[in-house]
């Protein structure tokens, strides 16, 4: 199954969709037409009719062509969205030039395609899409025809004021480009990491489900298996006894028996969840998490104290693949040993993971629990796992126990040196956690 780090998680959704494009453009184009019209005929200002007419009419026709050729489903690659958003903005500039340049109020239009860039293309495209908008103003600026205005009168703005435009509309660009940009990827990175915690999940879930499988499988066999019974013991009765085939007849009987006794094994592996194997006490589960981890040269140590009975719990996929995550993290960064302690009384559960290691960077401490966070990587001790250093090990962990109703909070030990991770329960959310 290929990794996290290969999977394009959502890559293709998050395309821009062309429907999206072609609709914004359709309310660009009434908008505009809108304007066109009144200030021709309803201030009765003078401007090109014919000119700007002409390239709104262009901008319907690229619309036109677009929903022609392609589905509503559509989704652009980076690249034809770029040219699209660009092409905006090199009509939107002709029709400023035809109508006054900067002097137009309707120049602040020019931040619509760079919101829609910064919250779906990558930033280099971004980047040109904003410097083509700079280009733009700044011609603009200088070069154009005259305001519509009434007949024989002329309104010259000063250069400052235009001056004063032209930095407000490239500020606008740069902080809507870097503000929905920034939202955007958080958003990116948000839902790229819940679908990883799914994917982890349901990894787990399928080892979980095995001998469901396997058992469903040994029913359906048993059918024929009884058939083949039958007929083997028809033929033995038949045959001579000094026949050449009776050899061949009993090893079939032999070995009709041995596939009976497999089918009974894969068949009670269905019923095993519920005896011992499936419901734990709370060091079971901690002993179950910690066995595969104790051969990487670091001394692990789990400490049991609690009020009363120690609390039972089903086998839970989710928790064991969270904890054993913790515990592997703490053993990457620990110097000698790692401390997996847990504590209970009447109304809480709690399993402390403390290492030796250098403990959370405060820079970072504050944000444990982020995707795509890395946060002790400088000093790990090795790497094991091709996804280690995506920052997804904690939020994945994290996760899946919130899912069972934990709380998860990250800390430096004081006085002593490392990183400890505290899970808490309430007991009645623990010993109701099920398969």
């Amino acid at each position: 199954m290929s990794t996290i780090s290969s999977l394009s998680l959502g890559r293709q959704a998050r395309r821009l969709r062309l429907d999206t494009l072609v609709r914004l453009r359709w309310l660009a184009v009434i908008g505009q037409a809108c304007a066109v019209t009144s200030t021709f005929y309803g201030f009765g200002f003078s401007l090109p009719l014919a000119a700007t007419g002409l390239m709104i009419g262009l901008s319907a026709l690229v619309n036109v062509v677009l929903r022609l050729r392609y589905p509503v489903t559509f989704r652009l690659e980076d690249r034809a969205a770029f040219f699209l958003l660009a092409y905006d903005i090199v009509q939107l500039s002709i029709l400023l030039f035809l109508t006054g340049g900067l002097q137009n109020p309707f120049a602040m239009l020019f931040l619509a395609p760079i919101m829609i860039s910064a919250a779906s293309l990558p930033v280099r495209l971004t980047v040109g899409l904003v410097a083509l908008m700079v280009i733009s103003a700044s011609v603009l600026a200088v070069f154009h025809r005259e305001l519509p205005w009434f007949s024989g009168q002329r309104l010259d703005l000063p250069f400052l004021y235009i001056a004063g435009v032209w930095l407000a509309v490239v500020l606008g660009a740069g902080f809507i480009a870097i503000y929905a940009g920034r939202v955007a990827e958080e958003s990116r990175q948000l839902a790229d990491a819940l679908a990883a915690t799914e994917l982890v999940l349901t990894r787990e879930q399928h080892l979980s489900q095995l001998d469901g499988l396997a058992a469903a499988a040994a029913h359906e066999l048993g059918s024929p298996l009884a058939t083949m019974t039958i007929v083997i013991r028809e033929m033995a009765l038949h045959l001579p006894q000094d026949s050449a085939l009776m050899e061949d007849v009993e090893l079939l009987r032999q070995e009709a028996a041995r596939c009976k006794m497999i089918l009974a094994k894969l068949n009670s592996l269905g019923q095993e969840g519920s005896g011992p194997l499936e419901d734990m006490t709370l060091e079971h589960l901690l002993e179950e998490v910690v066995a595969p981890q104790r051969d990487f040269g670091v001394k692990v140590q789990i400490l049991a104290r609690g009020e009363g009975a120690m609390p039972v719990c089903r086998r839970n996929s989710a928790v064991l693949y969270g904890l054993g995550n913790l515990i592997e993290n703490a053993i990457d960064f620990a110097h000698a040993q790692v401390q997996v302690s847990c504590r209970w009384n009447s109304q809480r559960v709690k399993v402390v993971i403390a290492d030796d290691g250098p403990g959370f960077p405060p820079d970072v401490l504050a944000r444990i629990g982020e995707p795509y966070l890395s946060t002790r990587h400088a000093d790990r001790r090795a790497k094991r796992d091709e996804n280690d250093g995506l920052g997804l090990g904690l939020f994945i962990a994290k996760s899946l126990l919130e899912r069972s109703g934990a709380q998860v909070s990250a800390s430096n030990r004081s006085p002593e040196t490392g990183a400890q991770v505290e899970i808490s329960w309430a007991r009645a959310q623990f010993e109701a956690i099920r398969a």
